[in-house]
């Protein structure tokens, strides 16, 4: 699996999304496993196990010695008789894992389960390791470094050493000294070699007399053995459950990196190739993230060809609307640079005159629309209220329009509720635009209606004017840019033809929509026309 690094050309062979979901899931795997490789209340509670069954051998050792062994000295006291007790912890002791020695009431050690009486003197039993060490030798290791690492970041006690004397005595045990004072007592400690010796202590009496101290050691072989077969069962299923782990994540990564790279690949040759034949992946059957980024991606792209055909139409357009002008105004200068007649220069500087204004109209428009976008973008939306607003345009249009005794009326529903999110002066543009458009349009005397009202959470408001409406099949035309259709009798250039454009454009930015319609009679006939502007409530 590969995945570009910066450019399509440079690749590596796994993908840095694959590292990383192999790391993250990995590594959560590996600490689980590694805290459950501890064992530390588990091995404790193999060794209170331990130390336990230890105890209760060693009472009924004690009892077994305090009944066998008790001898009257010639005081008429209870002593122990050593022969007789060296003899019986022999016989008793037949585990080899098990060690008994029994200290007298004078620290002396009587007996000792690994010193055999022979004929060259006595003789030491030593219990040698299992075969099996030898094959686990490269996980034991392992295992005893992770040990060492573990007890150094344990906060745990360490415990003692333990260390045999050659003539041992009752005072280099603890735990034998509260046996002879009647206790029992235990005791864990380390070897030099590794592991530990568990030790219990118990009197042996008779009739409540404590006549020496019997000490039973064990050391920790099984018990090790015990946690090391089951680290060795948990490595089996780390072992499992890391292959599954690799395969998933190899494969979640997959889902994820591939379609990642394909839709990288397919954005670079979108960007370098201006065909137009290639086009972003779809994944939207997906339905996660990655299909939404696919979709959103698509569509993305299909905006931009959009926009670009749009700037591209609007570059022709303005060159063909500018062109017009300025082609009147060379005519009219050339024109009139031959001309000697007065009268016929003067009507020459007129059109030029008329050409100038147009085309500062025509370039004033078009700055205007082609920074409008950046404007609705980039400019901070707040609250307007649509019904006063419209109140206000009446007042100023009435002013404006007395000359031809035109009526505007204000049809308000719910006012208080009219209020949107937006450009207040890009949306009075909008309505004067629309307001301006109906009284060119309205005949002498008639009335233009702004009305207002809420549906649901959309402010609709609505021009109606009383003039010869739309013509059929041109009521999506009219907001095309640069189309014109004066009412007769006007003077040609006064309008750029812009002016609906811009207003459509402004409410779509709004997240509105414009609309036009013409007003019918009873009769059927035109009787206006009636612009529509829906807007959503902020």
């Amino acid at each position: 699996m590969a995945l570009d690094t910066g450019k399509p050309g440079q690749k590596r062979a796994i993908s840095p999304i694959t590292r990383r979901i192999l790391a993250v899931n990995v590594l959560a795997l590996v600490v689980l496993v590694a805290g459950m490789l501890y064992l530390d209340e588990y091995r404790q509670g193999l060794i209170a196990a331990e130390l336990a069954a230890l105890q209760t051998q060693a009472d009924l050792f004690a009892a077994a010695l305090g009944e066998g062994a008790a001898t009257t000295d010639p005081t008429g006291g209870d002593i122990l008789a050593a022969r007789i007790a060296q003899q019986m912890v022999r016989r008793v002791v037949e585990t080899p894992a098990t060690r008994a020695r029994l200290f007298n009431n004078d620290g002396e050690l009587v007996a000792d389960s690994q010193l055999l009486a022979g004929p060259g003197g006595r003789v030491e039993i030593e219990e040698l390791p299992p075969p099996t060490e030898v094959q686990q030798k490269p996980v034991t290791t392992l295992l005893s470094i992770y040990d060492k690492v573990a007890k150094r970041l344990s906060t745990t006690e360490s415990l003692p050493a333990y260390e045999e004397k050659e003539r041992q005595s009752a005072g280099d045990y603890a735990e034998v000294i509260e046996a002879l004072a009647g206790e029992t007592a235990e005791m864990v400690r380390m070897m030099p070699t590794g592991g530990e010796v568990l030790s219990v202590a118990v009197p042996v009496q008779h009739y409540k007399q404590v006549l020496a101290a019997l000490m039973l050691t064990r050391d920790s072989r099984e018990i090790d053995a015990a946690v090391l077969q089951v680290r060795l069962d948990i490595l089996k299923v780390f072992a499992i459950a890391l292959a599954i782990t690799i395969l998933l994540s190899i494969y979640l990564a997959g889902t994820i990196a591939r379609p990642i790279l394909r839709l990288a690949r397919a954005a670079e040759r979108v960007r370098t190739d201006r065909s137009r034949i290639h086009k972003i992946p779809y994944f939207a059957h997906r339905r996660d993230e990655i299909g939404q980024l696919a979709v959103s991606l698509r569509e993305m792209t299909e905006a931009l060809w959009l926009r670009m055909d749009a700037i591209e139409r609007f570059a022709a357009d303005v060159a063909h609307e500018i062109k017009n002008p300025l082609t009147s105004l060379r005519s009219a200068v050339e024109t009139a640079a031959r001309i000697k007649d007065h009268n016929q220069r003067e009507k020459l500087m007129h059109i030029i005159q008329d050409d100038v204004h147009r085309l500062d109209r025509l370039i004033s428009d078009i700055s205007d629309a082609s920074r409008l976008d950046a404007e609705l973008t980039r400019e901070q939306s707040e609250p307007v209220d649509v019904g006063e607003m419209l109140t206000t345009l009446a007042d100023i249009t009435r002013t404006a329009s007395t000359a031809r005794d035109i009526e505007l009326r204000t049809e308000l529903k719910d006012k208080r509720s009219l209020v949107v999110n937006g450009l207040e002066s890009r949306l009075v543009q909008v309505f004067q635009n629309l307001i301006a458009n109906a009284v060119s349009f309205s005949p002498p005397n008639g009335t233009i209606t702004l009305k207002a009202s809420k549906r649901n959470a959309t402010v609709i408001a609505e021009v109606v004017d009383e003039g010869p409406g739309i013509s059929e099949g041109k009521e999506k035309e009219i907001f095309a840019r640069f189309y014109s259709d004066r009412p007769q009798g006007e003077k040609f250039g006064t309008h750029s033809g812009l002016g609906l454009s811009i207003s459509k454009q402004i409410v779509e930015g709004h997240g509105g929509k414009i609309y036009v319609e013409t007003v019918r009679r009873r009769n059927g006939e035109a009787g206006g026309a009636r612009f529509v502007i829906q807007l959503p409530v902020g």
